[in-house]
């Protein structure tokens, strides 16, 4: 099951990552850092919330 979520999460990472690039080649440098953060977050967060660091 986890090895589903992580699929499910690379795929979401994927493609905000994607929306960011396309975003910035459309010289919305503020919005394609914003998505930048987000899919920074959504790779992040969920080791913390699956595997709770102690």
């Amino acid at each position: 099951m986890t090895i589903l979520i992580f699929v499910s999460l690379f795929a979401i990472a994927v493609y905000t990552f994607g929306f960011a690039v396309t975003l910035w080649k459309e010289k919305q440098k503020g919005g394609a850092l914003s998505v930048f953060f987000l899919t920074l977050t959504i790779v992040v967060l969920p080791f913390f919330s699956i595997y709770k660091i102690q």
